[in-house]
């Protein structure tokens, strides 16, 4: 059975909360509940924090070991060169996801220093992109 981890950074703990015309209603938990009914075959987990330090080290510990990573950094996409060079040293392949289009957004947000070592970026789907990010897996 593939394990995918989802690590979400800063603030995706108020997914349904913050900003509903940009991140809609829904919670990241019962979103998460509809990916594990959706995926029976994966073993699925998330992990959400928003120190960058803890983010870092649950990349270190399933990077070697799991099947895949979705990486959704937030805030720290833009800014974390410490979260960008951990994922540059694992094994797992990490998908970077964002909910809304970043690049319709403000010009900071356009820049990412993640991408370069993940195997791919999706972006602009809602919470969609997540499931995006894990059928990426699956090939």
């Amino acid at each position: 059975m593939k394990k995918i981890i989802i690590i979400n950074g800063p603030n995706l703990n108020l997914l349904g909360k913050r900003e509903p015309e940009i991140y809609g209603n829904k919670t990241y938990e019962s979103y998460m509940k509809e990916l594990v009914l959706a995926f029976p075959d994966l073993e699925l987990t998330s992990f959400q924090s928003n120190v960058e330090g803890e983010i870092i080290n649950k990349i270190q510990e399933v990077g070697f070991s799991f099947d895949g990573i979705v990486l959704n950094a937030g805030g720290y996409t833009h800014t974390s060169i410490a979260i960008a060079d951990a994922v540059g040293a694992v094994q797992t392949p990490v998908v970077e996801v964002h909910i809304s289009n970043v690049y319709a957004r403000e010009d900071y947000r356009h820049q990412s220093l993640m991408a370069k070592n993940c195997k791919g970026v999706i972006a602009g789907f809602g919470l969609d992109s997540y499931e995006m990010a894990i059928r990426s897996f699956l090939k």
